[in-house]
């Protein structure tokens, strides 16, 4: 198409156009929506295929499936009929030719085979069912896997689960998905997002149950993950509701990126000794109301504001890592956004 495109997921029960394909100006770093499909209910979080041609997304419903698109135009394009998965899934990642997803509501991993054509088959390979539970009364009575996603050798896929405290590691040999080592957190803390250090062997857990990053350890040949230190991702107690929800790092590795909903912050945190360590910088508000995913592309960072209906854009200072709002288009019950 000769020019940048951003994804953006939305929930359709809630007001939502669905699955949204949008331009990107490189300067001003601004989203022009080109167009909308709104075939696959409530598409919350999606993945764009290595060649950029093909989009998934997950049906955060009840029943859960996953579906793949066409992207090549300006409106996404159903492939063939979405492949259920298990029940309300919140996450997906490419995996050594596969599809996975993470089902909060079922608490657990499917695995979905990907054609060389970058369509889905029509049925899933295997599924990988957790079980445990945590502390919290209402939120951690039972598994409830949050995100999945491939680690930086592509060897591992790695899944958090909120209702667990912990953080799953396992293979995919022949469409089946083999435990591999699962990391207890903190009891209480309810895990919901990792992100990897782009440079060395550490890993940061975002905790939505308690307002706080987990600095661990990755061990690629072993497949190990260590907790080593928690750091807040507020500067004081909040007051009155505080749910962490997306994190990213910089490309350069010098900065982490938090969204918290309730009090609607991105937070700023500087990466000390070399990854081994988080110093939160300063609090920003996030442009809207309830910023349930963040992303950065190219000097500037996206908030997916679900409540206010928007997404928002902020110049980043490249030397504090400080977001400065520049700009929102509205996207009513956004989810999540990313870039091909």
């Amino acid at each position: 198409m000769g020019r940048r495109r951003a994804f953006i997921g939305s929930f359709t029960t809630a007001g939502g156009p669905g699955v949204l394909v949008a331009a990107v100006d490189d300067d001003s770093g601004a989203l022009t929506v080109l167009g909308a499909a709104d075939d696959v209910p409530d598409p919350s979080y999606l993945a764009l295929a290595a060649d950029g041609n093909t989009l998934y997304a997950v049906s955060e419903t009840t029943e859960g499936a996953v579906a793949a698109y066409r992207v090549n135009g300006d409106k996404p394009e159903l492939t063939g009929p979405p492949v259920p998965v298990g029940s309300g899934p919140t996450h997906l990642g490419l995996f050594a030719g596969h599809i996975l997803t993470a089902d909060y509501g079922s608490g657990s991993i499917t695995a979905v085979p990907v054609h060389a054509d970058g369509t889905l088959a029509a049925a899933a390979s295997d599924v990988l069912r957790h079980t445990g539970s945590g502390l919290h009364p209402a939120r951690q009575r039972g598994p409830h896997a949050h995100q999945v996603q491939p680690d930086p050798s592509g060897r591992w896929a790695v899944g958090v689960d909120l209702g667990t405290d912990s953080v799953r590691v396992c293979a995919l040999r022949d469409g089946t998905l083999e435990p591999h080592r699962e990391t207890a957190l903190r009891p209480g803390c309810g895990p919901r997002h990792l992100a990897f250090h782009p440079e060395g062997p550490y890993a940061y857990v975002l905790n939505e149950l308690a307002p706080t990053l987990t600095v661990c350890r990755w061990d690629a040949a072993e497949g190990l993950l260590t907790p080593l230190c928690e750091t807040p991702v507020l500067p004081d107690s909040p007051d009155g509701d505080a749910y962490p929800s997306g994190i990213v790092v910089s490309p350069d590795g010098r900065f982490v990126w938090t969204a918290t909903r309730g009090q609607d912050v991105v937070s700023v945190l500087a990466v000390d000794g070399g990854g081994a360590a988080l110093r939160l910088v300063d609090t920003v508000p996030c442009g809207g109301h309830w910023p349930r995913a963040l992303a950065a592309s190219d000097g500037f960072l996206y908030a997916a504001n679900e409540r206010s209906g928007d997404v928002t854009w902020f110049a980043l200072d490249p030397d504090t890592g400080v977001p400065r709002e520049a700009g929102s288009v509205a996207v009513p019950a956004a989810s999540c956004v990313i870039f091909g």
